[in-house]
């Protein structure tokens, strides 16, 4: 080749070269940005983690699958758990005892409903109940026509059973199953949310569940359970992770299967005041024993 074509070959050469130097530098500075926008950093009293549970395998689970107006029915409202269900139950305690999650939550909040009440209980209370263990039984022997002996309390994390966090207020029924008598260790709210004649609309279970959120803020536990139901998440969760990739949004919102457990970072990012940081050291140092920050840093 003569040093002429040998020139413009190089002239040409550089010329690509440069522009996909240019290309790879803009690339690489968007997919570094794009990392950057994808993390986040939050102070640690801003921040809840929420272990997310949908009740185990119902009676009418097993009727809603074939027949989807089972759901509706008066009979199957405060359905129990099925066998499956309460096998179900088993391994999901056997998983948060071998992870040592069960040691880590400081706060049980379960709807009260008897599916819902029989998974926490069965899932986070303590061993089986007996005369010789000292302390008052969370789930008494039969309780719900469940046929399953007593649960205890003991080492057990508070247990609140609250209505927000039911599924559909409707006019089928409220849950006579789950008598106070029967869960003697489980706080419970007042049925201030039961309406008569008017089933409650999707729109509204969402805001629902955006005032239990709220609700939990209220609470100074940060380590806490949900047992609840599938459509209570799924409306709830439907307000989060637009922010977030389409993978993160999909984490956080599908379905949930029964007897599922999905732990989620909740951050509070208002201006709403909360209690300070119970981890945060200010380093203060008396006068006269150190030289000042400024003055130190200077020197260095």
């Amino acid at each position: 080749m003569s040093p002429r074509y040998t020139g413009i070959f190089l002239l040409s050469f550089l010329s690509v070269f440069g522009r996909f130097l240019l290309v790879l530098k803009k690339n690489l500075s968007t997919f570094y940005m794009d990392a950057v926008r994808g993390q986040g950093m939050y102070p640690l009293h801003r921040c809840k983690t929420i272990h997310l549970v949908r009740h185990a395998q119902g009676f009418h689970n097993v009727a809603g699958e074939k027949d989807h107006s089972a759901y509706m029915s008066p009979e199957l409202f405060d359905a129990a758990l099925t066998p499956l269900g309460w096998k179900q139950v088993d391994n999901l305690r056997k998983h948060v005892h071998s992870t040592g999650l069960s040691k880590k939550i400081e706060l049980v909040v379960v709807s009260p409903l008897l599916r819902t009440m029989q998974t926490a209980v069965g899932v986070f209370g303590g061993a089986g109940f007996d005369d010789g263990i000292n302390a008052a039984p969370l789930m008494t022997e039969n309780a719900g026509k469940s046929n399953c002996p007593a649960i205890s309390s003991l080492n057990a994390p508070p247990f609140v059973a609250m209505e927000l966090c039911r599924e559909h207020l409707c006019d089928i029924g409220y849950c006579n199953s789950c008598q106070p008598s029967a869960y003697p260790q489980i706080e419970t709210d007042e049925d201030t949310l039961w309406t008569l004649d008017v089933r409650e609309a999707d729109e509204d279970l969402a805001e629902r569940g955006q005032k239990f959120l709220n609700w939990l803020w209220t609470r100074e536990e940060s380590e806490i359970a949900v047992v609840t139901h599938s459509g209570f998440l799924i409306h709830t969760l439907s307000a989060f992770g637009d922010d977030c990739q389409p993978p993160v949004k999909e984490e956080i919102c599908k379905p949930f299967n029964n007897c599922e457990l999905r732990s989620m970072v909740f951050v509070d990012r208002s201006m709403a005041a909360t209690s300070s940081s119970k981890t945060n050291f200010p380093e203060k140092i008396p006068d006269g024993m150190d030289a000042p920050r400024e003055e130190a840093v200077e020197k260095n």
